[in-house]
């Protein structure tokens, strides 16, 4: 291997000189090779018969969803409603409501971190498919997660009901309402 001396370049660039080393030659090599690399991926993945990884991502999903079935949940608004009618939801709802919820929507449903269920405004809808809903794929970008990742789709109807029922009921100091007036049902 060739010794490098230090040689100062001629010129100057704002009083700045700068010394004229050529680049390491392991370094040198790997830029190769990616350049290599490159022009054979390129045209094989863009212009002939390879798969980008959008296309087997695609392919992996519907081989997932054949095997496993559709992750989404797709609510009846009927049956949500037969179910609220009934009093058999109560005692999970209750239950699922005191562990993971309470800390944002207060004991009362009157509203702390979360909006209060007690008023009739809705952020995100106030129909049972929407409070099921909002409750199945969360609000993220309020800090609210996904809970059809925690609870079972009969615990999410539950509490879909028990959201409904604190609706019109008194809530010791509650949060002011947020967002629009639901009218339906």
């Amino acid at each position: 291997m060739a010794k490098y001396t230090d040689e100062l370049r001629d010129h100057s660039f704002d009083g700045i000189q700068e010394y004229d080393n050529p680049l390491p030659t392991w370094w040198l090599w790997l830029f190769y090779v990616t350049i290599a690399f490159a022009v054979v991926y390129v045209p094989y993945t863009h212009l002939t018969e390879g798969k980008l990884l959008v296309d087997e991502y695609a392919v992996e999903m519907a081989e997932a969803e054949k095997k496993y079935g559709s992750q989404k949940i797709e609510w009846d608004a009927a049956a949500l409603a037969e179910r609220c009618k009934t009093d058999a939801w109560k005692e999970t709802a209750n239950a699922d409501y005191k562990t993971h919820c309470v800390a944002c929507h207060r004991a009362d449903g009157g509203g702390l971190v979360g909006p209060a269920f007690t008023d009739d405004k809705y952020i995100h809808g106030g129909s049972l498919v929407d409070i099921a809903n909002t409750i199945t794929v969360g609000v993220p970008a309020k800090g609210m997660i996904a809970w059809k990742k925690v609870l079972k789709q009969d615990q999410i109807r539950d509490l879909t009901c028990l959201v409904r029922d604190f609706r019109g009921k008194k809530a010791e100091n509650p949060k002011a309402p947020q967002g629009e007036k639901y009218t339906g049902d």
